[in-house]
């Protein structure tokens, strides 16, 4: 997986962020062991996942202490089993206990992500649609949550209010009409990513006639949806349409034969289920 230098920018703070929350001023307990003290340590998966965060976890180390050496025996976004060795840990024991923690939440944090995603992935296997994330994610992790969604396999919505326009029905009210609010926004965000949410067929075939690039479709049953493909496709445009609202794992591979281009789910960075994780620490 690249690292762009704006998610490695973020990573660095998310997790010194962590750290403060964690640290303070110092680790009290780790205290307890004589600085001197060496230890190896290894990290074991105690449920089948996606692996990801690995350098989320080896910056928790390096800012601690960087003569704490991390060696991976899994390979980011690679298939996990039970029981499994991910990473070897040696070095300083203190910073490798004060860091336990931290490094643990990420890495169950990130790899739930992307393990959900990759669920949701495969249910729709065959088929030409793809998996979007969303906007609902933890507070202060988007970039590592986004992260994670394509280490699963899916693929990124806008990143943040900056980098898109979804124009929803609030939007629409306030000015006048569909395509009001379209032609607004092509002059406000220029070429950036232009999508409108629609909530009826009627509504649609409105949005069908201006300058988007997507149209989502709000709360649709498969009957509609169908019918929303087959107007689009035949509009002559180049329009996509992503299906979002109540989508889970039972019902989004009828979704996807649609037709659809685009399924949005909320539930891969909010509904968050850490990955098992245990790390198991022997004093040299």
């Amino acid at each position: 997986m690249n690292m762009t230098p704006e998610l490695q920018e973020a990573l660095e703070e998310q997790v010194a962020s962590a750290l403060r929350e964690d640290v303070r001023a110092g680790d009290l307990t780790a205290s307890l062991i004589p600085a001197d003290r060496v230890a190896h340590a290894t990290v074991i998966a105690r449920e089948p996942a996606v692996l990801c965060g690995r350098a989320w976890f080896d910056a928790v180390f390096r800012q601690l202490d960087p003569n704490v050496r991390v060696r991976w025996l899994a390979d980011e976004g690679a298939s996990i089993t039970p029981n499994q060795t991910l990473c070897e840990i040696d070095g300083p024991a203190r910073p490798i206990l004060t860091g336990e923690r931290t490094a643990l939440n990420f890495l169950q944090t990130l790899s739930g992500t992307a393990t959900a995603t990759r669920r949701y992935v495969d249910a729709i296997a065959g088929t030409k649609t793809r998996i979007l994330d969303t906007r609902k994610t933890l507070p202060g992790l988007r970039l590592a949550q986004k992260y994670a969604v394509r280490c699963g396999g899916g693929t990124n919505h806008r990143i943040g209010l900056f980098d898109g326009v979804l124009v929803k029905e609030n939007h629409i009210a306030a000015a006048g009409s569909i395509a009001a609010a379209v032609e607004r926004a092509r002059a406000v965000a220029g070429s950036a990513l232009i999508e409108v949410e629609v909530e009826s067929l009627d509504e649609l075939r409105q949005a069908l006639v201006t300058d988007v690039d997507r149209i989502m479709l709000d709360n649709f049953d498969l009957r509609d949806m169908r019918e929303a493909v087959a107007l689009t496709r035949g509009s002559g445009t180049r329009i996509e349409l992503e299906a979002s609202g109540n989508v889970t794992l039972a019902t989004i591979r009828e979704v996807a034969e649609t037709g659809i281009d685009y399924i949005s789910v909320g539930a891969l960075t909010k509904h968050v289920q850490a990955l098992d994780l245990s790390m198991r620490l022997s004093m040299q």
